[in-house]
């Protein structure tokens, strides 16, 4: 049994929340793989971005393939918000998965959300809720986070984190990289996934 943590990132958020999703499986004798889904800005853009050498921490990690997603069992996809859906690279890496749908390939597999916004009321919440919905065209079954997770209920500073998935903030220029208690969700939700794949797997 397998889970595929498929992530599209910018700046290397939603990477550094792949990183922690993945430990928490290992940490667990959960079995997980991350996966990137590619870029399609072109490099100047990023470039105007300042996202062109952020880029390189994570471009060796193995380029997600529509075809890789029968090998899993459970699912973490991770991308940013775009004007509150999600990110434009990430819809097109969806939109090719047409044959797996008519075939019947993600039926019943588990999945949880991961999303970053420059500010604290960027969008996140409305980018978890709509994204859900090409993953329950699959008949996937969707996981959030329970109120057991009690870094969901800190009010003592500006953190993510959401019922309907684990979530970072980056600011405008992506310097804010995702705190402990971003990451601690990200794990927690993973290892929520992989043991209701593993229940559904028995």
């Amino acid at each position: 049994m397998k889970i595929g943590i498929i992530f599209y990132s910018t700046y290397g958020h939603l990477y550094q929340m792949a990183q922690a999703a993945l430990n928490g499986l290992k940490e667990n004798g959960i079995d997980g793989e991350i996966l990137r889904v590619q870029e399609t800005l072109p490099d100047e853009v990023l470039e105007k971005m300042g996202a062109l050498e952020a880029q390189k921490a994570f471009n060796n990690v193995k380029k997600a393939e529509v075809d890789d997603l029968v090998n899993y069992d459970g699912f973490i996809f991770a991308f940013p918000t775009r004007f509150g859906n999600m990110a434009s690279a990430f819809s097109t890496f969806l939109g090719a998965t047409g044959q797996l749908w008519q075939s019947g390939a993600l039926i019943g597999k588990p999945f949880g959300l991961f999303a970053g916004s420059a500010t604290q009321h960027g969008g996140q919440e409305s980018t978890l809720l709509t994204s859900m919905v090409p993953f329950i065209h699959h008949g996937m079954l969707f996981v959030g986070l329970p109120q057991s997770e009690q870094a969901l209920f800190n009010s003592t500073s500006v953190e993510g984190g959401s019922f309907y998935g684990a979530t970072t903030i980056s600011a405008g220029d992506g310097s804010r990289m995702p705190s402990e208690s971003e990451l601690k969700l990200a794990s927690a939700l993973a290892l929520r996934v992989g043991k209701i794949a593993e229940k559904l797997s028995a």
